[in-house]
């Protein structure tokens, strides 16, 4: 009979949670669960002492794992951490219900949150290092491209100034040979010098009064010397008969008859003759108009070339100039190169700080579940909007006691409650799914943009690839060959020099640009996985978001039933009275207008009476009601007709009778409940 009695006075669980547990778990688990905080304590400690490392250790991994720290640090942490949650475990239910809050707060906009970090990472990680490899990739195809160009051209230039090079390196080899080339032929000339310089074949002692250039000089010598000849010669002449006068007489012993016979030999006059020599001199002797110029220039070169012949070859090479910077060929790819890394040392540090981003999202979500648990214990009115078990034990009681009762909700109330079992979302979490919906939308669309431009890219440089291949061919014939005959001065001093052009060369280079190629890289199924599922899933998660919030006061009811129950009763007890203050003021209205509802739309919809089709509505609350379930004021004269949960919380019509209750006042602001994210 004890038993029965304590069976019997034994309470309903008040949640949904602890009628589960009782369904499907043993008795002594779910008494240990569900029994006061005094029973079981050596259970209870292990048990969050097992929690909590489990936790701990979780968040750790979580916090940690993107934190750059040496494996000791690392280690001493982690102990520390998972200690301090194991002590926070065990002693604390608070502890433990933000930590079993943070799995809701995952998949809400914290977790939003850190996947949006992620879903940037992956972008780094994926189509953002892809297009910087591929221009990568690009550069260095084109400074490839330059080098070859470069090279080419140091080739063709190699082959076009090889012989020039080879003609001076050939002379320079031959310094000694032309020095004595140059000596001989000096001395050679020498006599040339003298004849046409040298003071001879004329009367020195006359000087000359023609001008000091070499060609009036050797013309007035030249003409002196005719001269001379001319006057050797009449001379010569003169005394020749002189002569023959001395042997004529010598001969002729007769004193008288040898002046007579030898009288011919006195003809000196006749040697005169020989003057008319000195006119044929000026016309058939002519001296040429340009020969002293010629002579000049030619001892001025004679002379020089009978100096020191000395050569050297020096070959000067210039650096080349890129864009303002002094660049060496050999190392434009090396600058390229540099410049690249450069570029990819700053984009590698935002990666860390993305990193670290991803690490510290965990301490937001912490922050959230600890901030929705402290919230929950110190205002009654947050998140209290939900017509919970206990909520709906507590209308049926009322409602068997035959006092006021809330359940169905009226239209007007039912924005202000939320059903945890309804899938459909209440517009104060739709403005939640919206938000998140929009966020996700706008990441969408900039991922969309940044793999459409890898994929852009990509088709680019492919066609680059496939379109730029070249392929060289150079060729050059160079064969010269000059012939200088002769044994004279001239031609073995030209032989020395010309004939060093005697050269020839045979090019006949063939190459191609296949490995300056660009190989530009397409992004693989896996990476556009990782780049649309955080997508697909932050979608999911705006919507589900809505039903994991709702677990949160699941999770929080588990750990403060006490403080649950408190916020169930003033909830009720707050729409009770707001419930009261609604009907009243309706029937103020009433009483005022005694209009009923909707009249437009009775007066298009009364011919369906006729066929026994009436539309009700509730001259209170304005909702349909049944026919069948109308209420009508039983009055002769009075047609108003309620819903049954208005009648019962008016007991009489307010349209045809005085009403004389006090009227109730509404809430103040500070009694509002209020949903939260």
């Amino acid at each position: 009979m004890d038993e029965l009695r304590r069976t019997k006075q034994k309470k309903s669980p008040h949640s949904t949670l602890e009628k589960v547990s009782e369904l499907i778990l043993p008795s002594l688990v779910h008494k240990f669960l569900f029994s006061p905080a005094s029973e079981f304590p050596v259970a209870r400690l292990f048990m969050g002492a097992v929690f909590g490392a489990f936790s701990g250790s979780a968040l750790f991994l979580g916090l940690m794992h993107n934190i750059s720290m040496s494996n000791f640090h690392r280690v001493i942490a982690g102990y520390v951490f998972v200690a301090a949650c194991v002590l926070g475990g065990m002693f604390s239910s608070f502890f433990r219900c933000t930590m079993l809050l943070m799995f809701p707060s995952m998949l809400g906009s914290r977790g939003q949150a850190y996947l949006m970090v992620f879903v940037l990472h992956g972008l780094y990680q994926g189509p953002m290092s892809n297009i910087q490899n591929n221009v990568q990739d690009v550069a260095f195809s084109l400074g490839c491209n330059i080098d070859l160009q470069i090279s080419h051209s140091k080739i063709m230039w190699r082959a076009v100034t090889e012989p020039f090079v080879q003609v001076l390196q050939d002379i320079v080899h031959d310094n000694v040979k032309l020095q004595r080339e140059a000596q001989n032929v000096s001395r050679q000339f020498q006599g040339i010098r003298d004849e046409v310089m040298g003071q001879y074949g004329y009367d020195s002692q006359n000087p000359i009064a023609a001008g000091n250039s070499t060609q009036e000089q050797y013309a007035a010598k030249t003409m002196m010397r005719c001269d001379y000849v001319v006057n050797q010669g009449i001379d010569r002449c003169q005394q020749w008969f002189s002569a023959k006068w001395e042997e004529c007489m010598d001969t002729v012993k007769s004193p008288v008859i040898n002046h007579f016979l030898c009288v011919p030999m006195k003809f000196e006059f006749l040697c005169n003759v020989m003057r008319v020599m000195t006119p044929w001199c000026k016309e058939e002797i002519p001296v040429e108009g340009n020969f002293g110029q010629t002579f000049d220039k030619l001892n001025f070169s004679i002379s020089k070339l009978g100096e020191q012949f000395t050569t050297n070859v020096v070959l000067q090479k210039l650096d080349q100039s890129m864009y303002g910077v002094t660049v060496l060929q050999n190392e434009f790819r090396n600058e390229l190169s540099r410049s690249f890394q450069e570029k990819r040392d700053i984009v590698e540090q935002i990666a860390k700080i993305v990193q670290m981003l991803l690490s510290f999202t965990f301490i937001t979500i912490f922050t959230s579940a600890f901030g929705y648990a402290q919230q929950y214990t110190r205002d009654i009115r947050f998140d209290n909007v939900y017509i919970t078990t206990y909520f709906r034990q507590i209308d049926t009681r009322r409602k068997r006691a035959g006092k006021r009762y809330l359940l169905p909700l009226k239209k007007a109330e039912r924005k202000s409650f939320i059903d945890p079992w309804s899938l459909k979302i209440h517009p104060s979490e739709l403005k939640l799914v919206i938000a998140g919906l929009v966020q996700v939308v706008s990441l969408a669309l900039f991922v969309s943009v940044i793999l459409a431009t890898d994929g852009i890219l990509y088709h680019i440089f492919n066609i680059i690839r496939r379109h730029t291949f070249t392929e060289y061919s150079l060729t050059s014939n160079h064969d010269i060959r000059i012939d200088v005959d002769g044994e004279s001065m001239l031609a073995k001093l030209l032989r020395k020099t010309i004939g060093a052009f005697n050269t020839s060369s045979k090019l006949d280079m063939q190459s191609s640009n296949q490995q300056c190629l660009p190989q530009p890289r397409a992004l693989s199924q896996t990476d556009y996985l990782w780049s649309i599922l955080p997508l697909l899933l932050m979608g999911l998660m705006c919507c589900l978001q809505v039903y994991t919030n709702r677990l949160r006061r699941v999770i929080s009811t588990f750990y403060f039933p006490k403080r649950e129950k408190r916020r169930i009763l003033f909830l009720y007890n707050l729409h009770i009275q707001r419930r009261i203050s609604y009907v009243n003021r309706q029937c103020k209205r009433l009483r005022r207008q005694r209009i009923p509802p909707n009249v437009v739309l009775s007066m298009l919809l009364s011919p369906l009476e006729r066929v026994g089709c009436r539309f009700c509505w509730c001259w209170i609350c304005e909702e349909f009601v049944r026919q069948s379930r109308a209420m009508q004021c039983p009055a002769p004269h009075c047609s108003a007709l309620y819903c049954l949960q208005c009648w019962t919380d008016m007991s009489s019509c307010y349209v045809c009778s005085v009403h004389t209750q006090s009227e109730p006042q509404d809430s103040d602001s500070d009694t509002d409940v209020y949903y939260v994210s």
